[in-house]
């Protein structure tokens, strides 16, 4: 039964001319003040969805957009900062990057960010997909299996640095401790300082649905996002990850331990939710086609799982609706479709909204604020 709602922002800040027609995305380039926005945003948005009653705000870990269209390098810095301003929301990292890092380092980060926030940060880890990101901080990003490779491990060496109060490893990659003597006698394991204090609850998101991909999360506990993804690729991933779950022990109704995510467009009808979103629709589609990341039908999907670029103008808004990645319409329809969706998934307890990157600050929050007013209640959710 659905019973949370969470909202995502990836960090982009108020772009002019958007659309197809618009300014091309590599043209775009701001000032260190504009790029920076993107906090007051944050910010604005953690207010407003800790009085509304969602359970939390996940962020987004990208580097060196000039662009203007994901703006947040550290997640659990910021999650910190918004605390501050918040009483009982989630800040939730969707995702950290982790070959951007040092594993270690990253896991002290979220660790002091958890002891901080009184457990108000929810830890996620990606692969990423930007190669001037990744590749920038000496990483591998267009050798897929290398990628994929060094993450993994990476993950293996947080969860043991959560885990235990000493560890050691030893992989192709890190050798932790190193052998070197220290104070007298020579390192065989090591301690995190500090280490959390809550529990840890560890989230990635299903990109192609790999099944190397959901066996490794399934060995290793981690809870899954699908995010404006077609129904049907939903559908068969949803049984897939129950199915590797059930390979590694675990028992799980259909959709138990995932959060499905949507963009978002309530307006009084179908028509007027699709004409307003559109020129953020298609500029999301002109910076992310190029990059092979959507998901809008199976076609698309097979190009994600290949690293191929896709088309913008393939990208329609009208196929987005029709493949319910995007929902758009009057709220009551937006009900309708969530009660279809409980009764599809019966473990699945957790739905998470957003918004093409572009979607101007007042609309999202305009749009957050209708949606928990008119949509939540439905689920016994109360607005603040």
């Amino acid at each position: 039964m659905i019973k949370r709602f969470s909202t995502l922002y990836v960090g982009h800040i108020e772009l002019e001319r958007c659309g197809l027609a618009g300014t091309p995305a590599d043209d775009r380039r701001y000032s260190n003040a504009r790029l920076a926005e993107t906090f007051d945003t944050a910010r604005a948005m953690a207010e407003v969805v800790d009085r509304l009653g969602y359970d939390t705000l996940w962020l987004a870990e990208h580097h060196f957009q000039h662009e203007g269209y994901e703006c947040i390098p550290n997640i659990p810095m910021l999650a910190v900062h918004l605390a501050h301003h918040t009483q009982r929301v989630k800040i939730g990292c969707a995702f950290n990057i982790v070959p951007c890092w040092n594993p270690l380092r990253l896991a002290e980060d979220y660790a002091m960010a958890d002891i901080l926030t009184k457990g108000r940060v929810v830890f996620g880890v990606g692969r990423g997909y930007h190669s001037r990101e990744v590749e920038t901080f000496g990483s591998p990003m267009l050798d897929a299996e290398a990628n994929r490779e060094l993450f993994e491990e990476q993950v293996e060496v947080m969860l043991k640095a959560f885990g235990r109060e000493s560890f050691a490893h030893a992989g192709k990659h890190y050798t932790i401790p190193p052998d070197v003597p220290y104070r007298g006698y020579r390192l065989k394991e090591i301690t995190l300082v500090p280490r959390p204090v809550h529990p840890v609850e560890v989230w990635q998101p299903i990109v192609s649905g790999s099944a190397r991909s959901l066996d490794f999360m399934a060995r290793h506990g981690i809870k899954g996002v699908i995010s404006a993804t077609a129904e049907q690729t939903v559908e068969r991933w949803v049984a897939d990850y129950r199915d590797a779950a059930a390979r590694h022990g675990r028992t799980l109704a259909l959709g138990e331990d995932l959060i499905l995510g949507f963009r978002m467009s309530l307006a009084d009808s179908v028509e007027q939710a699709i004409d307003s979103a559109r020129p953020w629709f298609e500029e999301h589609a002109k910076f992310m086609a190029p990059l092979g990341m959507l998901r809008y039908g199976e076609e698309m999907v097979s190009a994600v799982a290949a690293r191929q670029a896709q088309s913008p103008t393939a990208a329609s808004l009208e196929n987005g609706v029709r493949n319910r990645a995007w929902l758009c319409g009057p709220p009551r329809d937006v009900v309708a479709y969530l009660t279809e969706l409980e009764a599809r998934y019966p473990g699945l307890e957790h739905v998470m909204i957003a918004w093409a990157l572009s979607t101007p600050r007042a609309v999202m929050l305009e749009q957050l604020t209708r949606f928990a007013r008119e949509v939540m209640p439905a689920f016994g959710v109360k607005s603040g």
